[in-house]
């Protein structure tokens, strides 16, 4: 556990699931709630399938790759990361969700991919992000990962803003596909990238 002067920040744990996914539906724009609720049933609430998705192990959407930040107690921020894996070079599904698809074209192989970074509203501006932040980026050091990527909602200009500050660039983008579960109607989605120091030099994906 790490401790900075106003909170803490350790790994996640089983029990944090339904932390997790309450803020991970605030980083997401309504991305995550479109997913997941594809997967409820009989009514059952989206927050409900992220818990559930996120109390798993063993797998990428787990909280075992969520680092939390806690104040007295409770869960105040939580970013998720996991490496991108090496595409299998099986091409799109033919009825791949369109909806998706221009997030899956952003993938950035062999970086470390931070799907959800979030801070509850009344504690932004507190430094939480930037220590959850740079956490994630002495991860992606000792795993040897060269870059950190991810992907934000053009129009989403507080967040986009907030990584430009620390040293992500867009190198790739794709337009949105509305949805009514979407925040944003319009506008691209960016892959950002940053290079990760003391790592072995390997470019990032460009724009063609």
């Amino acid at each position: 556990m790490t401790r900075n002067d106003n909170f803490d920040i350790r790994r996640g744990r089983p029990g944090d699931a339904a932390d997790i996914a309450r803020l991970f539906l605030i980083s997401s724009d309504g991305l995550a709630a479109y997913i997941w609720a594809q997967h409820a049933q009989n009514g059952e609430p989206v927050e409900e399938v992220g818990a559930a998705r996120y109390a798993r192990s063993g797998t990428a959407f787990s909280y075992e790759n969520c680092l939390l930040a806690t104040r007295d107690g409770a869960t105040v921020g939580m970013i998720h990361a996991f490496e991108m894996p090496e595409p299998d070079g099986a091409g799109p599904e033919p009825d791949a969700d369109p909806v998706l698809a221009p997030y899956a074209a952003l993938e950035d192989p062999g970086s470390l991919y931070i799907s959800g970074l979030a801070v509850l509203p009344g504690l932004r501006g507190q430094g939480v992000g930037g220590a959850l932040l740079d956490r994630i980026e002495a991860l992606a050091q000792k795993q040897g990962l060269p870059r950190l990527s991810l992907i934000c909602f053009e129009r989403n200009v507080q967040a986009r803003d907030f990584y430009l500050r620390r040293g992500f660039s867009v190198t790739d983008r794709r337009p949105l596909v509305p949805h009514p579960s979407l925040h944003y109607t319009d506008g691209d989605a960016l892959l950002m990238v940053r290079r990760v120091p003391g790592t072995e030099d390997a470019a990032p994906r460009r724009a063609d």
